[in-house]
């Protein structure tokens, strides 16, 4: 027994000072098992340009969607809640002209983005290697707006095409294919290509064993390459504005020749009513892009 009462155990050998850990070794040893919360506690500061970051992004969105509520037409006066903004933005011809263009190209461009935009990937993932023809499908979705949108005027001027909703649904479906491709490829890579391989081997064409193993794996990332081709065609603005026709404006458009003038409370709730809309179609594209994917079945 030893002075305080615990016993030795003959069996422990003694340790060796050559081969025993230094106290170095032993605080980087209680550094790594200390909590995490512990050893971030230094850091926090780094979170300021962070929240900065944000508040600067988004205070002006929540600012304009408070005054979309506001009573009174100064922006900067609030007198109380009010919907008439809202009861006035569905009376008024312009907004409601635009909103028809934009919608008629929205829908268009999705449905025509959303095949080719699949082909594309489907042609992609199985004729071709390396990642320059994948490197160059997506391109379109990389280029700035503005070097698209003259690109594009100059093009319809060269062939003397006539500008008008058609000329936006082709100038859109350019960049909206893209990104429908992008997303339709990053499913691919996730779907169990031996169901393929055994519906060739009972016997199916080709065309069957797309339409009835392939697409329907596809199809989460194909709603969600929709969603998305709809709502970067909503709110597009600069392509829209070198290839529409002075008669047929976008919504986007409309905007802008309002907002010229002074912000007016009925673009605050039209805003609103897009982010409403854009949020929800994210969201959901988002949501549709994960299920079927190994961490969501995990």
């Amino acid at each position: 027994m030893t002075e305080h009462g615990i016993g030795t155990d003959p069996t422990m050998k003694p340790i060796d000072p050559a081969t025993a850990p230094t106290t170095t070794v032993l605080r980087t040893m209680g550094e790594r098992s200390a909590p995490r919360g512990r050893r971030r506690r230094g850091v926090g500061w780094l979170h300021v340009p962070l929240w900065l970051g944000y508040l600067f992004l988004y205070l002006p969105i929540v600012v304009v969607v408070v005054m979309s509520f506001n009573a009174s037409k100064n922006l900067f006066v609030w007198r109380g809640f009010s919907l008439d903004w809202y009861a006035s933005l569905f009376h008024n011809r312009a907004m409601l002209e635009g909103l028809g263009n934009t919608l008629i190209v929205a829908i268009s461009v999705t449905v025509i983005s959303t095949v080719l935009g699949t082909l594309l990937a489907v042609g992609i993932h199985r004729y071709t290697k390396g990642g320059l023809i994948r490197a160059f499908s997506i391109a379109p979705a990389l280029l700035p707006d503005l070097l698209l949108g003259i690109g594009l005027l100059s093009f319809y001027s060269l062939i003397t095409f006539t500008l008008g909703l058609h000329s936006v649904v082709i100038a859109h479906s350019v960049f909206a294919t893209a990104f429908v491709t992008a997303i339709v490829l990053a499913r691919i890579a996730s779907i169990d290509e031996s169901l393929e391989e055994a519906s060739r081997d009972l016997g199916a064409s080709p065309v069957r064993t797309f339409l009835r193993i392939t697409l329907p794996q596809l199809m989460p990332g194909i709603v969600a390459g929709a969603m998305l081709a709809f709502t970067l065609s909503l709110d597009e603005f600069v392509i829209a504005y070198f290839t529409a026709a002075p008669t047929t404006p976008t919504l986007p458009i409309v905007i802008y020749s309002t907002v010229r003038f002074g912000v007016t409370p009925e673009v605050n709730a039209l805003a609103t009513l897009l982010l409403l809309v854009s949020i929800v179609t994210i969201l959901a594209a988002q949501r549709l892009t994960r299920i079927g994917s190994p961490k969501e079945s995990e």
